[in-house]
Formats: structure tokens, sequence, C-alpha cells
């Protein structure tokens, strides 16, 4: 892959792990360097580690907490302060959960609008004002959704309704930014083999009253691919969005998914 983004600075919010990791790899890959984020020391020092693992020259790490505005703009004072700049935004930092709606706490529903939802809203409303992303007449905003973004899934009522507010959030932007320059896109994965996806399959298994190798099954046999999605695969559409040729791609709401979300 050729360095189109050598001149660039990609932030990648839960950028330590699964998704997060694989596109700031696939971002540095391309040239950027790459500034991750995670909620603490150990998170970020771990996911900074394997990313130079793999090679990455210009990649650093800072904790934030996507639901404290306070931490998001520490954050941007940090990064802008190091790089004075950010030209890529990757918010991918977030959080799964369900259960029978009925039986959710209102906590867990405030957790994940407050973390997939609002973290969006305020990181990407930071970068607008301070990133100077406007005044250059280039950017990216890449959201990473769900296929659950655009329609129902079962037993998933909070993290569903987030990510179509992930979707029309994007939608909305596109809008706004396109003069700039800047475009926003959502990517739509589908079941993706990382952390989240495990812990879907065990509260899957626990509502369903089967074991999760049985939820796994039930899952692959939906997919026309046949299995789920890995992170690298996500990460290749990011790259693809981020590219200065995909100037004329804004507004999308993209699927990564296997055949699962055939819309």
């Amino acid at each position: 892959m050729s360095a189109v983004l050598r001149d660039k600075v990609a932030l990648i919010t839960g950028g330590s792990r699964g998704i997060g990791r694989a596109s700031a790899t696939t971002l540095g890959t391309m040239g950027a360097t790459v500034v991750i984020t995670g909620t603490s020391t150990e998170t970020v020092d771990t996911g900074v580690a394997a990313l130079k693992d793999a090679g990455l020259p210009k990649v650093s790490g800072h904790v934030a907490d996507v639901r404290e505005q306070s931490s998001v703009d520490a954050l941007f004072d940090d990064v802008l302060a190091e790089h004075g700049r950010v030209d890529v935004l990757v918010n991918n930092a977030g959080v799964g959960g369900g259960g029978w709606t009925h039986e959710i706490p209102y906590d867990t529903w405030e957790q994940l609008i407050d973390i997939n939802l609002n973290g969006v809203f305020r990181v990407t409303r930071t970068w607008l004002l301070r990133s100077g992303a406007r005044d250059r007449g280039w950017g990216r905003v890449i959201n990473i959704a769900s296929t659950g973004g655009k329609q129902g899934v079962r037993l998933a009522v909070a993290y569903t309704a987030s990510k179509h507010g992930v979707v029309g959030l994007s939608k909305s932007l596109a809008h706004e930014t396109a003069k700039h320059g800047i475009t926003v896109n959502a990517v739509c994965p589908g079941f993706v083999e990382t952390e989240l996806s495990i812990g879907s399959r065990q509260r899957y298994a626990a509502a369903w009253g089967i074991t999760p190798e049985e939820v796994l099954e039930k899952q692959n046999a939906r997919f026309p691919l046949g299995r789920h999605v890995n992170p690298d695969e996500v990460a290749r559409l990011v790259g693809f969005l981020a590219d200065p040729a995909a100037e004329a791609i804004t507004g999308q709401a993209m699927n990564v998914c296997g055949g699962l979300g055939l819309y």
C-alpha cells in the first residue's frame, strides 16, 4: 500500500485492540502518524507496543474517556501540542451490552448511549473545533457503527439504538462538512471476531439457554460467507475511506459483514 497519508495525523479512539488497533495498523501502513486512545494506561501501552511490533514507526497513545468532555479536551490538548493537527478521525471507542429489554437496567442503557453515541459526538465536535481540518480544506471522519445501526438486533435494544444514532449523525454531518473538503462515513461491521463479539455470544447463550459454541454455530449459519469477519477486513474499508482518492464518498453507511446485511 502506498504512503498516501504520509503527511497526515490519524486519531483512533479505542485503538488499543480489535477493530481500532487493526484500523491504526492500516492507517499507519498508509503513512499516517497514528495516535490511539484507551481507557487505561495498561491498555494504551499494550496497544502502542503491538503497533510498534507491527512495524509502525510513528505511533503514540493517550488515556481518554469519551464520556467526559474534560477528558476529550485534554486529549486534544496533548495531541495538538505533539503534532499540531489531526486529519483523520476514527471514532471506534464503543461497548456492547444487551439482554431482554424489560430486564435491562437503565444504567446499561445510559452507558451504551453515552459511550457509543454521545462519545462520537463529543470527540467529533471537538475535532471540528480544534483540529484545523476545516481551515486546511481536508479531513476524514470515519465512524465505526454496525449493521445493527441499520436494522433491529435481537436482545440488543440499547446497542442498536446507539448505532442507529451513529449512522444518522454521520449522514447529517456529511452535509455540513462537504464544503470544507471533509468526508464523513460510517463503517458497519457485522459479527467481528473481537472481545465484544465473544461477550455478545455469552449473553446470547445465557438468554437462550445454550452454549456460546452453539451461539457461534447459529450465527455463522446466517452469513453467506459462513464465518465471522476479522478486524483486518473492517480496517481495510477504514483505510479506503481515509484515502484521498475517496473524496467523492461521503454520507454513506457501508457494510463489512460477510453478507449478513444485504442492504
